[in-house]
């Protein structure tokens, strides 16, 4: 799996504070870093609709498609995804799980299972048969590449529900790279988001 920042809002924090000190007319409390305290105590109210003004992309890479089905799910965001349709697929990698990984015969089931799904898009497509229509039998463990564009509250809501322990592990490991970087460039806005590193997940915790 491969993380990139492609693009953030230039100046985010000080936008989200004039477009909060217009909810509240307090332009004249404007100072040097008033906008990481100002932040804060908006996020701490509850008054995250403000974080909306700006907005982030990333590019991800090595995922799986069952990864990119959960990710699309969220509605507020912009995808730009590898296409199956228009994209050869016949040297596809595949992303294992940890547990199929670590098991040897499971592992060896799901490595003869690709293969024979590589095999058989192949023949297909040797009988002239469209990429469109031989990607029917591509499995879900298949790599994709997706660029997604979403505004900072968005994220935070990804982050949460997918980074809790309840998601499945991929979209939550995504989560937390995610929020790492965004910690390091924006800790006004995420700094309350606790990424626990002994059990891989993320939670809501008192400020840093």
């Amino acid at each position: 799996m491969q993380i990139e920042l492609l693009a953030i809002t230039p100046n985010a924090e000080r936008l989200i504070e004039e477009a909060g000190r217009t909810c509240y007319m307090s332009f004249d409390k404007k100072t040097d870093g008033s906008e990481k305290r100002f932040i804060q105590g908006l996020v701490k109210a509850g008054h995250t609709s403000v974080l909306e003004h700006a907005y982030v992309t990333f590019r991800i890479k090595g995922v799986s498609r069952a990864f990119t089905h959960q990710l699309v799910r969220h509605r507020l965001c912009a995808f730009s995804q590898q296409s199956q349709r228009y994209v050869n697929e016949k040297f596809f990698n595949y992303v294992t799980p940890e547990k199929i990984y670590k098991n040897p015969d499971a592992k060896k089931i799901y490595n003869d299972f690709l293969e024979t799904a590589r095999d058989v898009y192949r023949k297909l497509q040797e009988l002239n048969i469209p990429n469109e229509d031989a990607r029917y039998v591509l499995p879900n463990a298949v790599c994709s590449e997706i660029v997604f564009s979403t505004n900072f509250r968005e994220l935070r809501h990804i982050f949460e529900v997918r980074g809790s322990k309840r998601a499945q592990w991929e979209i939550r490991e995504a989560c937390i790279e995610m929020l790492k970087i965004m910690k390091e460039k924006l800790p006004s806005v995420f700094s309350d988001l606790i990424i626990d590193e002994q059990e891989r997940t993320i939670k809501a915790g008192s400020r840093e």
